[in-house]
């Protein structure tokens, strides 16, 4: 399916272009100080730019005559938009003198929230730290109804209040109420929470009189200096009226894809079941109990997983409540037992995988079932289940039990289940949500549109990242591999829903609209690999080896010049000229300009433009640069000439004749300067190791390093982005030939044309080599054993174009072998990330025009290690011929027109 066409949004455009300029003035501006050590959290990558973003839009030179008072952050469910208030009131209070912040939502429930986040200094969830102090003067934040006339020094005021109420206040004059001219007295910062909702006049092309939108307008324009800072996840830019209003003002985008991809969410997984309601309870009792237990008998850490059933209607909910508190009264080993046999005569292989494992471990402990009992009874008693139902319009922290909701991460807070009836359960944070239950309610009711849309939206807020200590540290970002057992069990949210078709096809539409990657979590176990028992019956499996070269430690000593970095000090730099609206390398020359003819200028730069580079560019500050540079004296030193050398050496830039030197303005200088630095940083990053290779090729037995493993198959089903970044499918393909060590193989497409292509040719290998054989060198594989680290390929010798000491493993040997010689040829098919990987085509080239430099530890054995290009899909670089070429010493016969 195409991608839809993104809507231009002019100044979030402008801003992006702004801070990728280097000559623009506020280019070198970070978060300040006083924002990170007054704040519990650190801002993340992208909080951090949308904090810049907002600088920029108040205090860039290109905005002086411009009053950008009405912006909008459009950020991801979970990414920290509250966080990011926080610090926006610092800054405006700091920066902009503003000391009244007005801030509105939609709901009583993430009013009580966002008080609790930034006024109450006793809750978990305060942001700021217990004394808020800048410059040596500390300042309070005071909560108010009505901003004072005259205001103290070092205060920051805080109304927090429900839109309806202000709006109330705005059209109805009274006693102790904020009026129009309130907000006119002094300027006022609006904090708009929500603010899909505050445009239901703009949805339906009509302003009522006294809409909540007209309230916040009036609002705004009460004073010239007002600022509205409006926040939501969701804003329908594809309403052209909705589009219209927010097309110039959205200042900042994170979508929920990135956010997904950044791994700061649990992944996403739906177990869909026949099963009745109480059959699903009670497998989702023990899944949670499970989640629990594995992670303190494998891991040693305490997490309490919290479940949530979900009704349509409060009568339905209620209902399901007192069966549940029934069913774990009831309880007993007897029944547990005959449940779990119940779950097994009825499995199949599109059951869930997570519970199938939740059930094994059931069964593994058949003699502890009488603690584990109790232990359920305990944990799901009636006095740890909360009712949170009122009325079906209502978000779920809106009525009674607001304290135990919002704090369900605490070691104090002991309830496991919720009952309840929400729409979009906006404001409600929880961390440690593991389970949501769909339950069947009345089965006329079918999944709407809207409803499978609100159940989505619930998935998305559910899907916040736990972090959970481990190992005595937290992290808040996932950090096991995708679809491990450790992943599935304590990093991925399960949503158990009906097995109604309609329902689940608006539900799957609706993942698919949010681009909220997940899929049916069906028995997906890990695929046995197995080496073929007839290889292991050859000569090569009991005598043969495989060869990579060895490592010697690097001292920090080792680097003391940038050359042994592979960065070249002594010459002069020549950049083809790029204009600063494409984003490309300095030895990029696939530009669309015409370079016959072109002439060479020296770029002229002052110390101010070095100056903004190394700000702009975070590898450039010194706490960084000395991680990679350990000799590094001083960020000044970096400079002179026992490093860059920059000072002694000129920069050219080639320009096309097209064009006349007047295009290098002071802005494309920077761009120029730019790209070569960032260019230079990369060279230091791949440059740097605490090992690198040496010429030296070491034998491993291959039936000591050669073995069975296992791997799963990736199954997303939703979320566009999310798949189209990895457009080819990978699928397990048996391959019955003996020329295949291994039983079957699990890969892409690339790889399947690359083992197929070979396939063809290994009848007329044969007639060389006794011996003929492809072995997969999958990643898995040498996972299973710390030892297997060693079959790696590192750079050796020296005049590589890009300078790289991290290792990497091939993801092919070709192995050949006859009565005179041994060849082993490393094949890596590439699909994507070609340009930023060429490094290892270089390697494998180098090997084989430096074979003086390879010497053996065995140097009795008659053994040749080759490599060859990158196989690409239908073979555009010519890896067939190649292989013919250095195995037979010709093409093979019958070669495609692409494979010539």
């Amino acid at each position: 399916m195409a991608k839809k066409k993104q809507l231009p949004l002019p100044l979030y455009d402008e801003v992006r272009e702004l801070n990728e300029s280097l000559f623009n003035e506020e280019g070198a501006w970070e978060t300040p100080e006083y924002i990170k050590q007054n704040m519990v959290h650190t801002f993340r990558y992208y909080q951090d730019a949308a904090l810049r973003f907002f600088h920029y839009s108040q205090a860039a030179n290109e905005f002086r005559f411009r009053n950008v008072n009405h912006v909008l952050f459009n950020m991801a469910t979970g990414s920290g938009k509250t966080d990011l208030m926080a610090g926006l009131i610092l800054y405006l209070y700091q920066e902009r003198g503003y000391q009244n912040f007005l801030f509105l939502v939609n709901t009583n429930g993430v009013l009580s929230k966002t008080i609790d986040n930034l006024t109450n200094m006793a809750s978990d969830k305060y942001l700021y730290a217990s004394q808020i102090e800048i410059d040596g003067e500390r300042i309070e934040i005071r909560q108010v109804q009505s901003f004072p006339k005259t205001q103290s020094k070092n205060t920051i005021y805080l109304k927090l209040a429900t839109v309806q109420r202000v709006a109330a206040d705005i059209y109805t004059q009274k006693e102790n109420a904020m009026g129009e001219e309130d907000y006119a007295r002094n300027k006022v910062v609006i904090l708009g929470d929500e603010a899909h909702h505050y445009s239901a006049s703009t949805k339906s092309e009509k302003e009522t009189e006294q809409s909540w939108e007209k309230a916040i307008s009036t609002i705004l324009n009460a004073n010239e200096d007002n600022r509205l800072l409006e926040f939501t996840a969701t804003i329908d830019l594809e309403n052209k009226n909705v589009y219209e209003k927010y097309k110039d003002k959205v200042l900042y985008r994170y979508a929920l894809d990135r956010f997904i991809q950044d791994k700061y969410s649990k992944n996403v997984k739906r177990i869909q079941s026949s099963n009745t309601d109480l059959d699903n309870m009670m497998n989702v009792v023990l899944l949670s109990e499970y989640r629990r237990k594995y992670a303190l008998e494998e891991h040693g850490s305490y997490i309490k997983p919290v479940i949530m059933f979900k009704s349509q209607r409060i009568d339905a909910s209620n209902a399901a409540h007192e069966q549940f508190n029934e069913l774990i009264d009831t309880l007993t080993v007897e029944s547990l037992k005959a449940f779990l046999n119940r779950q097994s005569h009825i499995a199949s292989e599109d059951d869930s995988e997570t519970l199938a494992l939740a059930h094994d471990y059931y069964r593994e402990n058949e003699e502890n079932l009488s603690e584990i009992v109790r232990d359920i009874k305990r944990e799901f008693a009636p006095n740890r289940i909360i009712n949170a139902n009122d009325t079906s319009q209502s978000g779920i922290l809106e009525k009674g039990h607001y304290e135990a909701l919002n704090s369900l991460e605490s070691p104090t807070n002991l309830y496991r289940v919720i009952f309840a009836v929400a729409r979009l359960t906006e404001g409600w944070d929880v961390l440690n949500l593991f389970d949501i239950v769909r339950l069947s309610d009345d089965p006329k009711v079918k999944g709407t549109k809207a409803t499978t849309m609100s159940e989505a939206q619930l998935i998305g807020r559910g899907a916040r990242y736990y972090p959970f200590l481990l190992n005595g540290e937290r992290s808040f970002t996932r950090r096991f591999d995708d679809d491990s057992k450790d992943s599935l069990i304590l990093e991925t949210i399960h949503y158990h829903t009906i097995n109604e078709p309609q329902y689940l096809k608006n539900l799957v539409a609706a993942l698919d609209e949010m681009n909220l990657p997940t899929g049916e979590d069906k028995k997906n176990p890990l695929i046995d690999v197995k080496v073929k028992p007839t290889f292991k019956r050859t000569d090569v499996w009991k005598y043969g080896k495989i060869y990579y070269n060895e490592t010697i430690e690097v001292t920090d000593n080792y680097y003391d010049s940038l050359e042994k970095y592979g960065v070249d000090t002594k010459n002069d730099v020549v950049i083809p000229y790029i204009s600063a609206l494409k984003e490309v390398g300095y030895k990029d020359i696939q530009v669309q300009e015409d370079y016959s003819n072109a002439y060479n200028v020296a770029v002229t730069f002052d110390q101010r433009y070095l100056n903004k580079i190394m700000n702009r560019l975070s590898f450039y500050h010194f706490s960084n640069l000395k991680k990679y540079i350990p000799l590094l004296k001083s960020r000044d030193e970096f400079f002179e000439e026992k490093w860059l050398n920059i000072y002694n050496r000129t920069i050219y830039v080639t320009i096309p004749r097209t064009l006349d030197s007047s295009v290098l303005t002071a802005s494309e200088k920077l761009n120029i300067l730019k790209r070569y630095f960032t260019d230079v940083a990369k060279q230091i990053k791949s440059g740097y190791s605490k090992q690198r290779g040496t010429g030296k090729f070491i034998g491993y037995p291959i039936k000591e390093y050669i073995a069975n493993y296992r791997k799963r198959v990736p199954n997303y089903d939703t979320g566009k982005t999310f798949i189209q970044d990895s457009p080819q499918k990978v699928d397990r393909y048996e391959i019955k030939e003996n020329y295949f060590v291994y039983d079957s193989a699990i890969i892409n497409l690339t790889e399947k044309q690359l083992i197929e292509r070979i396939a063809e040719r290994v009848e007329e290998l044969q007639e060389e080599y006794s011996d003929v054989y492809l072995i997969r060198m999958d990643e898995n594989m040498h996972r299973e054993s710390a030892k297997n680290n060693k079959l790696k390929l590192h750079q050796f010798g020296s005049g590589h174009d890009e300078v790289n000491l991290a290792g990497f493993q091939p993801d092919f040997i070709l192995y050949l072998q006859n009565s005179n010689y041994f060849i082993q040829i490393f094949i890596e098919p590439k699909g994507r990330n070609i340009e930023e990987e060429q490094w290892k085509e270089d390697l494998l080239m180098y090997i084989n025009e430096h074979e003086a430099e390879i010497i053996f530890e065995d140097e009795t054995e008659d053994v040749k290690i080759k490599g060859v290009k990158f196989y690409t899909m239908n073979d555009g670089r010519g890896t067939i011929r190649q292989i013919g070429e250095i195995a037979i010493g010709r093409a093979f016969k019958g070669l495609s027109v692409e494979e010539l």
